[in-house]
C-alpha cells in the first residue's frame, strides 16, 4: 500500500507519472537505454525536453515573450542568480518578507548588491501570520525588480493577489505553488520554482523569464549564471538533470488529463477547504495560526495543546501511513502539505484520523 504523503518537498507524484518511469526505466522507447543513459545531445532526450517545454507553455498559458528554462540549483541557486543578473548598477531591488524563504533570497541579494525590505509581516517571535495589505507596501517605483516568495512553506502563508509593482519587474519564488492553480504570467518578469513540489522531482529548477529582461541582464558574470546563456542553448547549454526533466514531463502529462490547471485548482481548494474545515471546527483541540485571508492552500500548519501531542500526533499518523506531517525543525508543530499529486481521498482520511485522534486526547 502506498503511504499518504503529506511531506513538504520532496513531495508526493502522481503514480501515473511514475508507473511510466518504472516501465520505460531499462529501454526507452525501444532504444535499448535507459532515459538516464541517453546523450541529452540525441534525438530520443531532445524529444523529451521539448515536449516538457511545450506542455508547460500550454498548462500555464506561457507567451512566447518568455522563456521556459529547465536549471540545476534550485531555488537556493536562484537567490544568487536573480540579482546577479538583473540587479542594475548603483540601483537597489525591493524584497517583499513573508517567511524564511523570502529572507535567504534578500540576504543573498544584498551579497550582490543593494536591496530594501519594502514590506515585512514578521512578528516579534520571528513567525509570520500573514501577507502584507497592499496599503503596507513601500514600493521604490525605480527598483530593479520587485521580489515575493508567493507560498511559504514553512509558516503555512500564501499571496491570493499579486501587488501591483508599476514598472519594476515582478520575481516570484513560487517554487512551492507553481501549476496549482491558473496564474497570468505576463504579469512577472521571472517566476522560478524547484519542481520538488507540484512538477516533479529534486534536482529541476523550472524558470519562466520575459526575454527582453534576461536580454538586458548584467554580462560581467560567469556565463553558466546569466539567464540569457541558457535561453540561447534552449536549456542545453550544459547538461540538464536528464531524468528529472523525464519526470517532470510524465507529471505535466497527468496535469493535462486530470484537466489542466483549471481542475487542479478546483481539485487544490477542495483539499484546503476539507483541512481548514476540520481545524475550525475542532478548534479547541487544534490551533490554526495564520490568518484566515492569508492561509497557504500548499501548506497547512496547526498546533495541538501541547508539544508530548504534537509528537504523539506525528507518530500515530505515521503507523496509520500518513507521512510527512512533522512541521518544520524550526517552528515545530503539524504540517500537511497539499501539492497536486495529494488525492482529495488523501485529506478525507487525514482528517478523519485528525478527529480520532482529537476524540482519544482531547
Amino acid at each position: 500500500m502506498r503511504a499518504h504523503n503529506f511531506s513538504a518537498g520532496p513531495a508526493a507524484l502522481p503514480l501515473p507519472a511514475l508507473e511510466q518511469a518504472r516501465d520505460e526505466l531499462l529501454d526507452f522507447q525501444g532504444t535499448g537505454m535507459s532515459i538516464m543513459e541517453q546523450s541529452h545531445r540525441d534525438a530520443p532526450y531532445e524529444a523529451v525536453h521539448h515536449e516538457a517545454q511545450a506542455l508547460l507553455r500550454e498548462l500555464a498559458g506561457i507567451p512566447d515573450s518568455h522563456a521556459v528554462l529547465f536549471l540545476s540549483g534550485g531555488a537556493s541557486l536562484q537567490f544568487a542568480m536573480v540579482p546577479m543578473n538583473l540587479l542594475g548598477a548603483g540601483r537597489s531591488a525591493d524584497y517583499l518578507m513573508t517567511g524564511v524563504w523570502s529572507e535567504k533570497a534578500y540576504a543573498e541579494a544584498q551579497t550582490v548588491g543593494r536591496a530594501r525590505i519594502a514590506a515585512t509581516t514578521v512578528q516579534p517571535d520571528k513567525r509570520y501570520t500573514r501577507i502584507p495589505r497592499p496599503d503596507e507596501l513601500q514600493l521604490d517605483p525605480d527598483a530593479s525588480y520587485v521580489h515575493i516568495t508567493s507560498n511559504n512553506t514553512i509558516f503555512g502563508t500564501q499571496w491570493t493577489s499579486f501587488p501591483d509593482t508599476g514598472k519594476a519587474p515582478l520575481v516570484a519564488d513560487m517554487s512551492s505553488d507553481f501549476l496549482w492553480r491558473p496564474v497570468d504570467v505576463r504579469r512577472f518578469g521571472l517566476i522560478y520554482a524547484g519542481a520538488q513540489k507540484n512538477l516533479g522531482p529534486s534536482g529541476v529548477l523550472i524558470a519562466v523569464i520575459d526575454r527582453e529582461l534576461a536580454a538586458r541582464g548584467r554580462t560581467d558574470i560567469p556565463r553558466i549564471l546569466r539567464y540569457d546563456t541558457h535561453i540561447s542553448a534552449d536549456s542545453l547549454y550544459n547538461t540538464p538533470p536528464t531524468f528529472g526533466v523525464y519526470l517532470v514531463r510524465n507529471v505535466l502529462r497527468w496535469v493535462k488529463e486530470q484537466g489542466g490547471l483549471t481542475a487542479m485548482e478546483v481539485r487544490n481548494r477542495k483539499k484546503a477547504e476539507l483541512l481548514y474545515g476540520t481545524l475550525d471546527a475542532m478548534r479547541d483541540f487544534y490551533t490554526a495560526p495564520v490568518e484566515r485571508e492569508s492561509r497557504s492552500a500548499m501548506n497547512v500548519v496547526f498546533r495541538l495543546p501541547s508539544e508530548a501531542l504534537d509528537a504523539a500526533f506525528v507518530a500515530e499518523a505515521k503507523a496509520h501511513a500518513l507521512v510527512g506531517l512533522k512541521g518544520h525543525r524550526t517552528t515545530g508543530g503539524i504540517r500537511a502539505s497539499l501539492y497536486n499529486a495529494v488525492s482529495v481521498e488523501d485529506v478525507q482520511v487525514l482528517v478523519g484520523f485528525m478527529r480520532d485522534f482529537a476524540r482519544r486526547h482531547g
